[in-house]
């Protein structure tokens, strides 16, 4: 039994480790190429026409200014249309109804489409639009985004070249500094938005398309097969089915798309288990086709690992949980020590991630990237150690295939500190027996602390101390919203 829970915390932090540098591998990449590719710009008469998809799902705080963002593209009126995907149920109909009708009568190619019934949500809503989109090109743009008025322009440019099939936009945050919790959301994503994209980018890597503030071309949705429903990230899934059909993605880091964060715990939580859980099934559904595919070595390794990304999660709590029983196993096993020192070279992992995040801090924060990163990657560290579980289970059941409705993540129109979200009518929190785990987890890592105090094993402490905040911030923001329900 011990030798099975040594080998159990070996390989978790092995595989930790394995997927640390792949990101330093990505963050090698970033850093040969921080040249953003400069197309000419399209002449007037060479603009084609472009479908602007917005899927909508009861977003009664935010639907209107999403349409009017929408609207005010500097693009010529006649070479753009507007679809709202409207799949609501709520007061978010009517408000859409009547903003639709007061655009169209002023001359903007916009249409409110309801389907009969709604099947497949998200993936489902695109591909109905798609069927009757008009445009050669399709844009998608979520209901928290506000694009800029030069969006279209921005990007359609680069289809000059056929074989590109989808261009994606960086996302920026209208509300980053309104909380801890938004602050962290956006120190992760930017680090995927800067060095995680453009490094896979740059390596000549499978990208993917973010589910929103990007633009398709209809002929490669059509040729990879359209957009399906049976997993919850249906836009990793048709990004790698149209990649492998040979089409080219383009990554452009210096096109910013702002968007509003998730600033309750409960929203977190629910676009974390959605991205993770979809994850998951897309690695399930498509894995076998990339290992198959002509790819060469590296490409098809970075695309793996791509895919299994989410997975470190597990192997994180993994570790966590077992590395207690590992001082004990320690103490008593003196002969062992050889064999426990050597886990220290996993040190290497946590180097890797130090770097990765250091070098997006780096082209976030240029003027003031050391206090930025100092102030940030530990309490982003401790912020992701506390969702380990959450975002775990979220990926088992992606791969033992237990499926699940698509959740979506409330959107509250709320930009900066002391704006209020009480009496949103799409927040009902709830205490849920993993927000009791994590409760429990935190005592247990509090317990582990204590245990290395006692057994005068200070090596694991700091790494006890970041689980129980996370898991004890985590279930605190949890639980914190029932006062406001």
């Amino acid at each position: 039994m011990e030798w099975i829970l040594i080998s159990g915390y070996g390989l978790a932090l092995l595989i930790i480790s394995i997927f640390s540098l792949g990101q330093l591998n990505l963050t090698l990449h970033y850093f040969r190429s921080r040249k953003e590719e400069k197309n000419t710009d399209l002449d007037a008469k060479d603009l084609p026409f472009i479908t602007i998809q917005l899927p909508v799902y009861n977003e009664y705080y935010v639907v209107d200014r999403l349409i009017d963002s929408v609207s005010a593209f500097d693009y010529p009126k006649e070479l753009f249309e507007v679809q709202v995907l409207d799949d609501s149920d709520d007061e978010t109909v009517e408000r859409i109804a009547s903003k639709v009708a007061s655009l169209q009568s002023d001359g903007l190619q916009i249409e409110h489409i309801r389907r009969p019934e709604r099947v497949g949500f998200k993936a489902g809503a695109l591909k109905y639009g798609t069927e009757i989109a008009k445009g050669e090109f399709i844009a998608i743009f979520d209901a928290d985004f506000l694009p800029k008025q030069e969006f279209l322009k921005d990007t359609i440019k680069f289809f000059d070249n056929p074989k590109v099939g989808m261009v994606q936009t960086r996302w920026g945050h209208i509300n980053k500094d309104y909380s801890l919790i938004t602050k962290m959301q956006a120190f992760g994503l930017d680090a995927h938005f800067t060095v995680e994209q453009k490094g896979r980018y740059v390596a000549g890597s499978f990208i993917s398309f973010n589910g929103t503030a990007g633009v398709w071309r209809k002929e490669c949705i059509k040729d990879a097969g359209g957009w399906q429903s049976d997993t919850l990230t249906e836009d990793l899934d048709l990004s790698y089915r149209a990649q492998l059909k040979g089409w080219q993605f383009k990554y452009m880091e210096d096109v910013v798309s702002p968007a509003e964060l998730p600033i309750i715990m409960s929203a977190v939580k629910s676009q974390q288990y959605r991205w993770n859980k979809g994850a998951a099934e897309t690695a399930k559904k498509n894995m076998g086709k990339v290992i198959k595919a002509e790819l060469p070595f590296r490409k098809k390794l970075h695309a793996v690992m791509h895919l299994l990304n989410s997975s470190v999660f597990v192997f994180l709590l993994i570790a966590a949980t077992l590395s207690i029983p590992m001082l004990y196993l320690k103490e008593a096993n003196p002969e062992l020590k050889l064999v426990f020192d050597l886990g220290s070279v996993f040190i290497i992992g946590f180097i890797a991630m130090a770097v990765f995040y250091w070098a997006s801090s780096k082209r976030i924060e240029p003027g003031n990237t050391w206090k930025y990163y100092l102030v940030n990657f530990p309490l982003f560290l401790t912020f992701s150690m506390g969702l380990a579980l959450h975002n775990a289970i979220a990926v088992l059941e992606g791969y033992f295939g237990m499926k699940s409705p698509f959740i979506r993540t409330p959107k509250f129109n709320v930009l900066k500190s002391g704006d209020s979200w009480g009496g949103n009518k799409y927040v009902m929190p709830k205490i849920t027996i993993a927000t009791i785990l994590e409760g429990l987890l935190c005592i247990y890592f509090i317990f582990g602390i204590g245990s290395g105090v006692i057994l005068g094993d200070f090596g694991l402490v700091l790494f006890h101390l970041m689980l129980a905040l996370g898991f004890g911030g985590v279930f605190f923001l949890s639980v914190k919203p029932l006062q406001n329900a």
